[in-house]
């Protein structure tokens, strides 16, 4: 049920380009047709601005995304998929049917907690030189389960033929996983997924490779 508070000023995302978890909030709108403001946030530079005071105040984890929307800031962002979904008109981010909508959370979560905080930029930063073998040791581990998982409830898209919030979750950490030098062809139902996912309109404009932070060497 779509509720009637709100705002009419734009949200605003606060991410980077390269953030997976910035990412999937970018698909979401953009399957959702919301307008919106972005506010970058450099992991990178000066010393990473989400560790600055004023950027704490908005999100005390110190991570991106947070999202100013109707009058409110959320972090996390599958909360924000979800509070988008329940908010907005559009299609259905998590499914009407019980028992697919808990796939959908399954496979959101599994990625969401099971692999991507494992490779985040805090993480790999403490563990330095080895980055490289602990992102594809993690990745390839969770791949390694999500692969049976999406065989089972895959029709075109990860849950059955309509787009989800685990399709949302999927397609940037299939991004990580290349930039990390894992071998995506070793797990043929999320390659499919992914491939087949890249071809959407909603995930090509909110592709790291298209953002306003996005440096000019790794523009599309």
């Amino acid at each position: 049920m779509h509720v009637s508070f709100i705002s009419l000023a734009k949200p605003v995302l606060h991410g980077y380009f390269r953030s997976s978890c910035s990412w999937r909030v970018r698909i979401a709108f953009a399957l959702k047709g919301v307008e919106y403001d972005q506010a970058p946030v450099n992991l990178i530079r000066d010393g990473g601005q989400q560790l600055t005071q004023e950027y704490k105040a908005l999100n005390p984890m110190q991570q991106v995304p947070a999202v100013e929307i109707d009058g409110i800031t959320l972090s996390q962002s599958l909360a924000v998929i979800q509070y988008i979904d329940e908010t907005r008109p559009g299609p259905r981010l998590l499914p009407a049917d019980p028992k697919k909508r808990a796939q959908v959370r399954m496979i959101s979560d599994l990625i969401a907690s099971g692999i991507q905080p494992l490779q985040n930029l805090y993480v790999i930063q403490k563990v330095g030189a080895e980055k490289m073998p602990w992102s594809q040791h993690f990745i390839d581990r969770g791949f390694q389960a999500l692969e049976p998982i999406l065989k089972q409830t895959a029709g075109k898209y990860c849950v059955g033929d309509e787009i989800s919030m685990a399709d949302i979750c999927l397609v940037p950490q299939v991004y990580n996983a290349e930039r990390f030098k894992v071998d995506v062809g070793q797990y043929p139902t999320i390659k499919r997924l992914n491939q087949a996912l890249l071809e959407i309109e909603a995930f090509k404009v909110s592709h790291p490779s298209r953002q306003p932070d996005t440096p000019d060497d790794l523009r599309a």
